[in-house]
């Protein structure tokens, strides 16, 4: 299903894919992102969501994630799948595209953001808080790009939230 996506996993390096797709309707102008990382042949994703651990059957469906902070989740979905169409429709769901990428070997900037963002499962001040508006799943993706200005990646315009980075509490 999304063969082209995981064809471009390489074994043998470090690379971070910031993906992006809409978000669930009717919010759909907006984009939802998230990160995929390739640590040497083990893909894992990395992303925000509006349910909190303790939430997860409410509203939102049933999930389960390989490790989980709050709002942040490891391993919730599939690498490359997008959020659901609908809130209560789980079977169809929007197609992943990448927004940006980089790769590289021991000591490249991709190394450096694969381990930074494996450890924002404890180290992101904003796990606990979700709003619409910020902080978000753009105010944590912006947020690890920060640290890294010399990957070049920026998130588009319709990330609203991206600009709701702000002091820890």
């Amino acid at each position: 299903m999304y063969e082209p996506l995981t064809s471009m996993i390489q074994k043998d390096i470090y690379q971070v894919f910031l993906m992006g797709c809409p978000a669930t309707m009717p919010l759909s102008f907006a984009v939802h992102p998230w990160f995929v990382i390739n640590k040497k042949g083990i893909v894992s994703r990395f992303g925000i969501g509006r349910y909190n651990t303790e939430e997860s059957g409410k509203f939102f469906g049933e999930h389960s994630c390989e490790e989980c902070s709050g709002r942040l989740h490891k391993n919730a979905k599939p690498p490359f799948e997008g959020l659901e169409i609908f809130p209560s429709m789980h079977q169809h769901h929007w197609k992943g595209a990448i927004i940006g990428m980089v790769e590289g070997g021991v000591g490249s900037v991709a190394e450096r953001m694969v381990e930074y963002i494996e450890q924002s499962i404890s180290s992101y001040p904003h796990r606990d808080r979700y709003s619409l508006f910020g902080p978000n799943s753009n105010t944590y993706v912006q947020w690890v790009l920060n640290s890294f200005p010399e990957s070049n990646i920026e998130l588009p315009w319709n990330a609203f939230g991206k600009g709701k980075i702000q002091k820890p509490i």
